[in-house]
């Protein structure tokens, strides 16, 4: 009887561990959300442009810049999947950019370049059938301007 009230205890510690392990676990978009926050920080004072691809710590192969007030709905239609943690933006000067690889979200930018302090920014000649957004290729000429004004980086192709 001692050891069956032992091993469900045992059990209930372990299953207990998993569960919180699982809550305290940041998301891979999330994670390099914030590589890539430190990397643009980190740009030097005299640099003027910028690789987008040998700035970026993770792989992608293409990403989206969404314009203001897509709805969600559409934000997941247009990258295949519904994910947690999307918002929609509420104003102009807002940045939502999703880089994804292989189909799948490896990071999520959002919010305003003066909260998260830095923004990137991109045009693109849409080729494609997406009306909602600017997409941003590998494949493209990642070379992009580096502006900084009152402690904000902003990163652009425009």
């Amino acid at each position: 009887m001692k050891s069956k009230k032992t091993v469900a205890i045992i059990a209930i510690v372990i299953l207990s561990i998993v569960v919180l392990i699982n809550l305290l676990k940041k998301d891979l978009w999330d994670v390099n959300s914030e590589l890539l926050k430190e990397e643009v920080l980190s740009i030097g004072q005299s640099v003027q442009t910028i690789n987008l691809s040998n700035l970026t710590p993770f792989e992608w192969d293409v990403a989206y810049s969404f314009d203001p007030y897509t709805s969600k709905d559409t934000i997941y239609e247009t990258v295949g999947y519904k994910w947690d943690g999307i918002k929609e933006t509420v104003s102009e000067g807002m940045n939502q950019v999703v880089f994804l690889k292989d189909g799948k979200v490896v990071c999520y930018l959002y919010g305003y370049p003066e909260n998260n302090g830095y923004g990137i920014s991109f045009t693109s000649e849409n080729n494609t059938e997406v009306t909602s957004a600017s997409v941003l290729s590998v494949e493209n000429d990642l070379t992009f301007e580096v502006i900084r004004s009152d402690e904000v980086i902003y990163l652009s192709n425009n």
